[in-house]
């Protein structure tokens, strides 16, 4: 394995974590982005191979079975995302260091395999409701999607513990700001 270093972050949907990593990725040069694998299927705009690895069942299924995978998990019943290994080899081989876009159980599994060279960051809004305030506004949600990603939340939040910082999103540039400073201090 390379020498880099990993930056994971995690959190409920609506908490802003996606927004942050976008905005690292632009701040700090040398982060390159982990491009996730999906048996999901793709959203209106999204491109494989940019947004996410789109993979069939059988394909993530083999990718499992050959140890192609760093981490996966079964995010949604029926619905894998993992990361491949090959993804994470390609960054830390061109001298670059990874951020992690990814779901909490993910994230542990992968601070639990790289230890110290990794930091984890779990993402949070100050309450349940401004969560689900956020996912509303989004106007991407069916009420049956909105309480299950609700429901999702709340499991999400009890692994926040596991993480080496929690960072409260009031305000998002100023928890843009907090996370460049935290993982600038890391990548040191």
């Amino acid at each position: 394995m390379s020498q880099g270093k990993a930056v994971i972050f995690c959190a409920p949907s609506g908490a802003g974590k996606t927004t942050i990593v976008k905005e690292l990725v632009q701040r700090i040069p040398e982060l390159r982005f982990s491009i996730s694998a999906t048996t999901r299927s793709p959203r209106e705009g999204e491109v494989n191979g940019q947004d996410y690895y789109f993979l069939t069942l059988d394909q993530f299924s083999q990718k499992r079975s050959d140890e192609e995978l760093f981490e996966w998990q079964e995010v949604y019943q029926g619905t894998f995302y993992g990361t491949l290994t090959s993804e994470v080899e390609r960054i830390w081989q061109s001298g670059n260091h990874v951020i992690f876009d990814i779901d909490v159980v993910g994230g542990v599994n992968l601070k639990k395999k790289l230890g110290n060279r990794a930091l984890a960051i779990f993402v949070n809004a100050e309450s349940v409701e401004v969560l689900k305030e956020r996912l509303t506004k989004r106007n991407t949600e069916t009420p049956a999607s909105l309480a299950k990603r609700m429901g999702k939340a709340v499991q999400e939040m009890a692994y926040e513990p596991n993480f080496d910082y929690t960072l409260i999103n009031r305000v998002l540039e100023d928890a843009v700001d907090e996370a460049e400073r935290i993982v600038k201090e890391f990548l040191k």
